[in-house]
């Protein structure tokens, strides 16, 4: 089936770009140019800076989820795309920042200080700064014989990402509210893929309900949320010593902390934004924004997030399989007496272990944003890495109309091999 994309008169208004430095005569008066280089591991992405739009007024909340994004997602809102489009920017400088040379000593860690960061991501005009870099700790213990390979193997603690707090007037004044970012890349260390692969449920920490009643999430997300060393503390420990600081700062203020990152980063956005809603009694509004996540906990766990007042929106395309695991999904319902899902071609024996196995039974949490790559007529490739691409995610937020109307041809958020690899961002 070919799909055909959306003709639409109106081009989108947030980001808008040049190729071989050329200029146009029809440009908005009191405009800036940044020209910025290629995306985080590889030569063929490119930065991006979402341009400031109408001031959001009391419409803020509901972008932030406080209606459950009811009436606007399908057609997709075109403030709630570009509020989704910024928070993924922030996640893209997430990946920018990080040090993937395995060579190089400062592997694992943060390339940029914490006042240089946004700005050298393309990011100096958000009106946000970066207040505290955030580490995660891998709690896998490894064999003896592990000294004998590659130290990069073995690097425990790595940056993860960073709280960033609104702090300009003007921007404060369009989002009607002062914001709170907390960004998170995916996977990058060989240990966090470990991680990633300790697919059983497991309890939260002091959790003394009935077997069946316990709140219960993936084992290794878990694990990197909780786990510490001597001489770094646990994430957990340093988003509750900065959320802290942040509510008795800015409490008095209207606030909203949104939580965003993508494949690892999303799930640890989900258990971020629990851990802070149910560890500070006067929380402001927490509201997760997450791309290509998997699935994070129980139904236990969903009906914990929903009633601390959580809002989750989550960003998945169809073709990503990432968004599909790990384990078993429970029927997507409150209904928890009902039995899982059951899974083609599974073998009886299989199926009737899972029934009765708590320990791979999952659910997806929050409000789902649908996208699919089949739907964009500049994707040449549906292989694993593309369809769960950053790059390809916000790609697809941009071109996103409805259910009806799939993909606009004025999208401009392209790929690789659809524009050079430097550009000229317009940024209003």
């Amino acid at each position: 089936m070919v799909i055909k994309s959306c003709s639409l008169a109106t081009p989108p208004t947030h980001v808008s770009e040049f190729s071989n430095g050329s200029t146009s005569t029809n440009l908005p008066t009191r405009t800036r140019q940044l020209r910025v280089k290629s995306s985080w591991n590889s030569d063929s992405g490119q930065a991006r800076v979402a341009n400031r739009v109408a001031k959001l007024g009391q419409k803020w909340r509901e972008y932030q989820g406080i209606k459950n994004w009811e009436g606007l997602l399908d057609p997709l809102d075109d403030g709630l795309r570009h509020e989704i489009l910024r928070y993924g920017d922030f996640v893209e400088a997430a990946y920018r920042s990080f040090e993937f040379d395995m060579s190089s000593p400062d592997y694992g860690d943060c390339k940029y200080s914490k006042n240089s960061m946004l700005d050298r991501c393309g990011l100096g005009g958000s009106g946000y700064k970066v207040t505290k870099n955030l580490h995660a700790t891998c709690g896998v213990h490894l064999p003896g014989w592990i000294e004998r390979v590659p130290s990069w193997t073995s690097v425990n603690s790595s940056w993860i990402g960073y709280v960033a707090v609104c702090n300009d007037d003007e921007e404060i004044a369009r989002l009607g509210r002062r914001d709170v970012v907390v960004a998170f890349r995916g996977t990058a260390t060989c240990l966090e893929w470990i991680e990633n692969m300790r697919a059983r449920l497991t309890s939260l920490p002091n959790d003394v309900a009935h077997e069946k009643s316990k709140t219960m999430v993936q084992k290794g997300f878990l694990s990197m949320y909780t786990s510490a060393t001597p001489t770094c503390p646990s994430l957990r420990d340093m988003v509750r010593q900065e959320m802290s600081r942040i509510i008795e700062t800015y409490g008095d203020e209207p606030l909203s902390v949104t939580i965003t990152g993508h494949s690892l980063g999303a799930a640890l956005a989900t258990l971020t934004a629990y851990d802070i809603t149910s560890t500070f009694e006067q929380s402001p509004m927490v509201t997760v924004v997450s791309f290509g996540g998997p699935r994070v906990g129980n139904n236990n766990f969903r009906s914990k997030l929903e009633s601390s007042g959580t809002r989750v929106l989550r960003i998945v395309n169809s073709t990503d399989v990432i968004t599909k695991v790990p384990g078993f999904l429970v029927d997507d319902s409150n209904d928890v007496t009902k039995k899982i899902v059951r899974v083609s071609r599974l073998p009886g024996w299989l199926q009737k272990r899972v029934d009765n196995n708590d320990g791979f039974r999952y659910a997806d949490v929050g409000k789902e944003l649908r996208l699919s790559s089949e739907a964009s007529p500049y994707l040449t490739k549906s292989d694993f890495a593309t369809c769960h691409d950053l790059k390809t995610y916000l790609h697809l937020v941009d071109g996103f109309v409805s259910s009806s109307c799939p993909f606009r041809t004025t999208a401009k958020r392209l790929l690789a091999g659809t524009k050079h690899t430097k550009q000229q961002i317009l940024v209003r």
